[in-house]
């Protein structure tokens, strides 16, 4: 047999033809040797490595006449070992030295063992190598990396799996509302950004039974407008009272099984009725409050009784502070003066109460509101809640299980993504007003309020101009960028006389006979005498402009200072105009009516109440 079989080639051990590179880790066969055969032992008959010298070498190594099966396996090299037991093992070592003593005789019969074990190594690396190419061992290195990539691959795809059930169970908690065209735009654009959130009186929630109207199918019971600048650096929170006089616009609602109805419009009904009555969902109040403010309102976020409760508990409790005591019986409100931490049932308390604070209306309820989200927001901002991996997981839970929103914001991704955007702004960039009233001229009880015809106006003006009503230092730069100083400088200079200014007036904006009306103003009231009426714009614009040539530059300034309009409404040419040319007012959608003015005012209206997000303020 050859030496790649089970036996020998030309007397050659075939262990003696396969050596171990430290290199490479691996076997290889040595290149061919003239072969040799090796001299018989002195002490032995029989060659080394033959069966006859492996079975006395077995017979020395072991009382039973067997080496131990996993000493026969050990071998690595295959080399043969010199000084192999000779037949009769230490028996004849014995007899040949005549009774010397039994320390030498041992000595030789371990010796002659240790040679049978190496020879049956040799033999069974031999044929090991034979029959195989042997492998390499891995190095430490190897295992440590393949070990590390195993664990690696395991907690990648455990984390994977972790992430998309909590994904899940978070996504699965919030309800959403489908809102059509109310809801356009939104977050991650450039502009600014309105949310409407919205605390409704339904009773729903375990321990609720004994809050609101049983009856309530969910009014808009308590409403903040929350703006957010283009920069995201600002915002302002205004309420929104739910005794306003204001009209409500047709609503198209969807409905469960799909289909579109239109719930009519109402006039002059109290604002809490824009949600819940006939059947009238948040997209109603949103369109509501988008015809009441004249900006777009992109998201809404709806919340109930249960939210108060679970998510002040989630944060550990909400500081409040009394300038006295309160016990009130009607919602339970119990709490002395100076400084308390509230949750749960007592936050909702709080927050509900309207006999305990002021001349117990609805207006003074509303501050109370604000000072208590500007404390939660602090809340959020100071304690470990947002880093706490327990707090977050319950403020999670609690946020996404007591939230409707509409379907644009309608994951946990979106939601994030919002967060995200909203996350830089500071608090003391966070100003909370309400909605500037009076009582409602056409009550002789007075029950309801209705908008301030000076201060509601500058105070919508500046939210859809983006004027933030903080001091932000991104916005004082602004005001100083070159192109607005020339813009404004376009307001500068000499004035013509009323009766001077020849204009065509069109209709650009979303109001119905805006030109005509604007005209008759014009005329009968501020001697703009030459004035005419073009129609219609050939497109809509979502801002008025004035157009006209260098040579009309005091009728623009005489025009702008009546229409209140702002200096980026001015767009000069740059040819004279022909005699009785007019200038082009092309009315936008910023535009309300006439009388009413377009630019925004550079601060806010006198004598309006608003919290500061960063200051803690006592409830009286």
């Amino acid at each position: 047999m050859d030496a790649q079989s089970r036996g020998r080639a030309g007397d050659i051990d075939p262990a003696d033809q396969w050596v171990f590179d430290p290199e490479t880790g691996d076997y290889k066969l040595l290149p061919p040797s003239p072969t040799t055969r090796p001299s018989p032992s002195p002490r032995s008959s029989a060659p080394s490595g033959t069966p006859a010298s492996r079975s006395a070498g077995r017979r020395a190594a072991s009382p039973h006449g067997e080496v131990p099966r996993q000493r026969r396996r050990r071998t690595e090299d295959g080399g043969a070992a010199e000084g192999g037991a000779a037949k009769g093992g230490a028996a004849k070592d014995g007899a040949a030295d005549g009774g010397k003593p039994a320390g030498r005789a041992a000595a030789r019969q371990a010796a002659g063992a240790a040679g049978g074990r190496a020879a049956a190594r040799q033999a069974a690396g031999g044929r090991a190598a034979a029959r195989r190419k042997a492998r390499p061992k891995k190095s430490v290195k190897k295992k440590v990396l393949l070990w590390t990539g195993g664990v690696t691959a395991f907690a990648v795809t455990g984390t994977a799996i972790a992430t998309y059930l909590v994904y899940e169970h978070f996504n699965g908690n919030i309800d959403t509302v489908d809102v059509g065209s109310a809801s356009e735009g939104g977050f991650g654009s450039d502009g600014p950004l309105n949310i409407l959130l919205i605390g409704t009186d339904k009773r729903t929630g375990k321990g609720n039974e004994g809050y609101g109207d049983k009856d309530s199918p969910g009014h808009a019971d308590t409403t903040f407008l929350f703006h957010v600048s283009a920069d995201r650096t600002n915002a302002t929170v205004m309420s929104i009272p739910r005794d306003l006089k204001t009209d409500i616009p047709d609503c198209p609602t969807r409905q469960e099984d799909g289909s579109t109805r239109v719930i009519p419009g109402s006039q002059d009904v109290r604002f809490n009725t824009s949600l819940g009555q006939e059947g009238r969902d948040p997209g109603c109040t949103m369109r509501t409050v988008s015809e009441l403010t004249g900006l777009d309102i992109h998201h809404f976020m709806m919340a109930d009784f249960n939210a108060v409760k679970t998510l002040t508990s989630a944060v550990g409790g909400v500081p409040v502070c009394l300038e006295k005591p309160v016990d009130d019986p009607k919602s339970k409100l119990k709490l002395p003066a100076g400084e308390s931490i509230v949750e749960g049932e007592q936050a909702l308390a709080f927050v509900r109460t309207r006999h305990a604070f002021g001349n117990e209306s609805d207006l003074d309820r509303i501050k109370v509101q604000q000072q208590f989200l500007s404390s939660m927001i602090r809340q959020f901002k100071s304690n470990d809640t947002l880093t706490d991996p327990g707090k977050l997981w319950d403020l999670a839970e609690a946020a996404t299980s007591a939230l409707t929103v509409d379907t644009g914001i309608g994951t946990i991704k979106k939601l994030s993504d919002l967060g995200k955007e909203l996350s830089g702004i500071k608090t003391k960039n966070i100003s909370f007003l309400t909605l500037p009233v009076i009582d409602n001229p056409a009550e002789e009880v007075k029950a309801t309020v209705v908008p301030d015809p000076s201060k509601a106006p500058q105070l919508f003006a500046m939210l859809r101009e983006d004027v933030s009503l903080t001091e932000v230092e991104k916005k004082e730069k602004a005001a100083k960028d070159k192109a607005k100083k020339e813009q404004e400088a376009l307001l500068k200079g000499e004035r013509a006389a009323a009766s001077d200014v020849r204009v065509e007036v069109l209709n650009g904006g979303e109001i119905a006979g805006a030109a005509q009306t604007t005209l008759t103003w014009l005329q009968n009231t501020q001697n703009v005498l030459k004035s005419s009426n073009g129609g219609n714009a050939p497109r809509r614009l979502a801002r008025t402009t004035l157009e006209y040539a260098p040579n009309q530059a005091d009728q623009a300034r005489k025009l702008a200072d009546i229409m209140g309009l702002p200096a980026s409404a001015l767009k000069p040419g740059t040819e004279d105009a022909q005699a009785l040319e007019p200038m082009v007012l092309t009315l936008g959608a910023d535009f309300d009516e006439a009388g009413v003015p377009i630019a925004a005012p550079s601060k806010a209206p006198e004598d309006l109440v608003k919290v500061e997000a960063d200051k803690k303020i006592c409830a009286k």
